[in-house]
């Protein structure tokens, strides 16, 4: 599936998906990967090592700080998907070195979580296992 380059670089992982937005500053422990946003569809598990698709950031500037401290503590997502990436999230993901895309077309969001994907944000495409 092609879609927008944001950070460089490729990875590849589980697809974590939320419908909800997520707010780093406050939502993930930087210390634990742990989502701790209260109510969130995603509160209670790891983002570490998987690939979290969601469709924006939301909440404070310092959020793309939190999402560089993940990096530093092996706790980050090994990729981001957004449905459209914004300068918070952006930031954070090329700060951190982590893979980013966004604009994926619509057939994306038929994959379920689980779904072991790579995402290459040095061209914009998002490849899965059709087998799985």
């Amino acid at each position: 599936m092609q879609g927008r380059s944001i950070s460089r670089g490729i990875a590849d992982g589980e697809l974590l998906i939320s419908s909800e937005p997520i707010s780093f500053l406050s939502g993930v422990d930087p210390n634990t990967g742990i989502v701790v946003e209260h109510g969130h569809p995603l509160e209670g598990q790891s983002i570490a090592g998987r690939v979290l698709a969601f469709p924006y950031g939301k909440g404070s500037t310092v959020g793309s700080y939190v999402i560089y401290a993940l990096k530093q503590n092996d706790l980050a997502p090994a990729a981001i998907i957004n449905t459209e990436a914004e300068p918070i999230i952006a930031a954070g993901a090329i700060i951190a070195g982590i893979p980013m895309v966004d604009r994926l077309p619509p057939e994306f969001s038929r994959l379920p979580t689980g779904t072991r994907v790579t995402v290459n944000g040095d061209t914009g495409e998002v490849s899965y296992d059709e087998t799985a």
